[in-house]
Formats: structure tokens, C-alpha cells, sequence
């Protein structure tokens, strides 16, 4: 009997997906309007997070961006710049937990309190595990994951009103096996996500949205050429 329901319940929902999902085809949501929020984005110097920066420029979002690379960033603040957008751009090393509280800090005064945050800073080591250096393990988990979490220390995701935590996945060329580091980092950081997931959920917080992206198969520079 049990089974029976299970089953009546599991076609029900199929159907009503598939329903939902035509309606949503003829008649699309309304897309949240991010004008005048303030954008923080990590490892926003080059590949996806300078992306992510032009695409919020674009929609006149004001954007408080972070990287290693000075130049990269800069850059990336130029041409969101050219776009219309308010820019402040920070040297920040995300491997260092004090250098972004410091820079949350200064933020927060200077700038204000950051309603969209994107995780986007990730690094990765271009050799198989037993080519892996100790110091490049620590600074993959330190960057890829460890980061998600000193930039939470400052920005509470219950106050912000998406956390996005971009995955740049490491594609090796074909004669190299990928990274059980850098791998593990990133899997941490989706175990991360379903679990802030599971706990707004759990304290009513509905009004707040995660999202987690694992693009695969984007060629950042990390890695050249990248292939599976």
C-alpha cells in the first residue's frame, strides 16, 4: 500500500513539474531587478569573476570587487567602469583569513553593507597528486573553501541576499589525471553550499537565495587548452 502511494504521490509530481515547467515556458518569470544592490565579488581579476562583474555592471548594480592581482582588477573595475557602473576595487589575498576581514571591515564602513555576495576566488595546481606540493594542497582548500567561510564571518549569507559560490573545476590536459586536492576542495565547497541551504531552510530564512555554479569546461587561464 505504502509502495502504491509512493507511486501516486512521485506521478503526481512529475506531472505537475512537467505543468509548471510548460507554463514557465510561454509565460518566463519575472527576473529580479539587482540595479543599485551592492556586488561584492571574489577573484574578480580575470575569467568568470571578471565576467560576473561586467554582467552586474550591466545592470547597473554598484560593485565592490576583490582579487589578488592588482592589475587584474583594476582592469576588471575599468571596464565595469565603462559600463555605467560604481566601482571600488581591493587587493585581497583570499587564502588569508585576516586580509579579508580587514577588507570586510573597510567595506562595510566605507561602502556599506553588501546585499550580493559571489564567492567566486578558486585556485588550482596543474600536476597530478603526488606532484601536488604540501604549501599548494593547504592554499587550494585555503582559497577554494576556506575562503567561503572567513568571507561569511563578515557577511553573514543571512544578510545577504544571494551567496553564490562559483566552482572553477580543474581540467587537466590528457596525460594527467585531475586533482584529488583541487577536486576536494570543490566538492567541500558544494557540501558547504547544501548545508547553508538546508539551514535557512530550516530557520525560515526565505527570502534568501544560495546558488552554487560548477561550470566545468571554461578556460580561465588557470590551465590552458582545458580538456577532460
Amino acid at each position: 500500500m505504502n509502495a502504491l502511494w509512493d507511486l501516486l504521490v512521485f506521478l503526481a509530481a512529475l506531472v505537475y513539474g512537467y505543468l509548471e515547467a510548460l507554463v514557465k515556458l510561454f509565460v518566463p518569470a519575472r527576473r529580479k531587478s539587482v540595479s543599485g544592490e551592492l556586488v561584492l565579488i571574489t577573484g574578480a581579476g580575470h575569467g568568470v569573476g571578471r565576467a560576473t562583474a561586467l554582467e552586474f555592471a550591466r545592470r547597473q548594480s554598484q560593485l565592490v570587487l576583490w582579487d589578488i592581482n592588482k592589475h587584474g582588477v583594476e582592469e576588471t573595475a575599468a571596464e565595469c567602469e565603462r559600463l555605467g557602473a560604481t566601482v571600488q576595487a581591493f587587493v585581497v589575498d583570499c587564502s588569508k583569513r585576516e586580509e579579508i576581514y580587514r577588507a570586510a571591515e573597510k567595506v562595510q564602513k566605507e561602502i556599506g553593507d553588501v546585499s550580493i555576495l559571489v564567492n567566486n576566488a578558486g585556485v588550482i595546481t596543474a600536476a597530478d597528486l603526488l606532484s601536488t606540493q604540501d604549501h599548494q594542497i593547504e592554499r587550494m582548500f585555503e582559497v577554494n573553501i576556506l575562503a567561503h567561510i572567513w568571507v561569511r564571518g563578515h557577511y553573514h549569507p543571512y544578510g545577504c541576499v544571494l551567496l553564490g559560490v562559483n566552482l572553477e573545476l580543474a581540467f587537466l590536459p590528457s596525460h594527467l589525471c585531475i586533482l584529488p586536492p583541487c577536486s576536494s576542495s570543490k566538492f567541500a565547497a558544494v557540501g558547504f553550499h547544501k548545508a547553508l541551504t538546508e539551514e535557512l531552510s530550516t530557520l525560515g530564512k526565505d527570502g534568501i537565495k544560495t546558488t552554487c555554479l560548477c561550470p566545468v569546461f571554461i578556460n580561465t587561464g588557470f590551465v590552458k587548452n582545458p580538456s577532460t
